[in-house]
């Protein structure tokens, strides 16, 4: 085998214990009585060559080389609250202050552990 096809074979490998369903669907986060289940959109892109050829002394020369690029964004959150389940997009404007308003519980903690830091700076 090449170098080259050796370096995408590793690169395959690597994507392959990296892209598994708890990429796109994250682990749940529970708070008080609601579980939050984010929402991830994993995308990327593979690249390589290699050649050979002489130089204008005649001398032979190859190389080659491959990389990878990847992309990772959240897209949503579920959101499970006693019976009701609902889907939070995070693409459009607000999409935070629905999910505070669905979680107050949050709200209370993030102003908790502020005003702990605070006190902890003074």
């Amino acid at each position: 085998m090449s170098e080259t096809g050796s370096i995408f074979n590793t690169l395959f490998e690597k994507l392959d214990k990296f892209l598994r369903s708890e990429t796109v669907v994250g682990d749940p986060i529970q708070v008080g009585n609601v579980t939050l289940i984010p929402i991830i959109t994993v995308s990327f892109g593979v690249g390589g060559g290699e050649g050979s050829g002489k130089d204008g002394k005649g001398n032979d020369g190859s190389g080659g080389g491959g990389g990878v690029g990847c992309r990772i964004s959240p897209n949503a959150v579920l959101v499970i609250k006693n019976d009701e389940v609902s889907l939070v997009s995070l693409a459009g404007k607000g999409s935070l202050e629905k999910i505070m308003n669905m979680v107050p519980e949050i709200v209370s903690k993030m102003n908790l552990c502020k005003n702990q830091e605070e006190e902890a700076k003074e």
